[in-house]
């Protein structure tokens, strides 16, 4: 079976939409971080989600497209995410917003080698560079040597590798299911995993009404991310899309600095310049390739 043609472009776009949810979330998340744990937030999330896509698929008349024939892949696909979006929260209450996301960068470099595996994809000599110039440009963000590793840390590492395999499986489905049937699983799936992991001792938090707005939000940019990521890793080679998602650092660094008084450090800045750059070439390689497979 023939490989879909890449669009690059296309998935860049979507994948800026993407930043855009997650950054919204990551200040959502920080504001409910001292007041539920990262489960419990998962599982309001999912429950805002699943509420959400069952709406919208009803007026749209596509919730005849959900199916189980791939839940299997979907299962994966939601666990591994499940691991990643909580190691995500509870790292949001522990280390500064830039070394989250700086870390949770690592996911193109984990992306990029699953895809060698569940999806065929090529390890070609531009894909490595830009996955070792990535990690020398993360290296620079977070400073590991300078102030020892912490459990923040080590959850956010984890959470790069959750979020590597949910967006490998997210293109594999986006070659056979439509969007409504995947985002419905990633709703519906993690819906039981949270409250089964938060009712285990019988102490669910409720929200107040603060916090219930801060939930509606974290439920309806998550949601929105995802539209956006399967879009983007539909159009394009899962080592392409995400590298885009880069862009979120400088943006998420200026908000710590500006509503958290965290430090913005040259590290930073430098890192990201070097990232965006390893990542631009990156594009440009793969626009190359598609222009000459046309």
């Amino acid at each position: 079976m023939s490989q879909p043609t890449s669009q690059p472009v296309k998935a860049a776009l979507w994948m800026i939409g993407t930043l855009m949810s997650f950054t919204v979330m990551a200040v959502a998340g920080r504001e409910m971080a001292s007041e539920m744990n990262p489960v419990e937030i998962l599982m309001y999330r999912s429950m805002i989600g699943l509420i959400i896509v069952l709406v919208i698929g009803g007026l749209a008349g596509t919730l005849r497209q959900i199916n189980t024939g791939k839940i299997r892949i979907h299962l994966i696909r939601n666990c591994s995410h499940f691991v990643g979006q909580g190691m995500w929260f509870f790292a949001l209450g522990l280390i500064p917003l830039a070394q989250i996301f700086a870390l949770e960068f690592t996911m193109p470099i984990w992306a990029l080698f699953l895809a060698i595996f569940v999806l065929g994809e090529r390890l070609t000599r531009v894909r490595v560079e830009t996955a070792i110039i990535g990690f020398v440009g993360i290296l620079i963000v977070t400073r590991p040597w300078s102030g020892g590793l912490s459990v923040g840390i080590f959850a956010a590492a984890f959470a790069a590798i959750g979020f590597a395999g949910a967006v490998v499986f997210t293109r594999l489905l986006a070659r056979t299911e439509t969007m409504t049937c995947i985002l419905f699983w990633l709703t519906a799936i993690q819906l039981v995993l949270g409250a089964i992991i938060a009712g285990f001792d019988g102490d669910i938090t409720l929200p107040d009404k603060n916090g219930g707005l801060w939930l509606l939000l974290i439920g309806s940019a998550g949601l929105a991310a995802h539209f956006c990521m399967t879009k983007a890793v539909s159009l394009a080679p899962a080592s392409v899309a995400t590298p885009v998602d880069f862009a979120r650092l400088p943006i998420i660094a200026v908000i710590g600095v500006v509503f958290y008084n965290e430090p913005l450090q040259a590290g930073v800045l430098i890192g990201a310049v070097i990232i965006f750059a390893a990542n631009y070439r990156n594009i440009l390689n793969e626009m190359r390739l598609s222009r000459a497979d046309v």
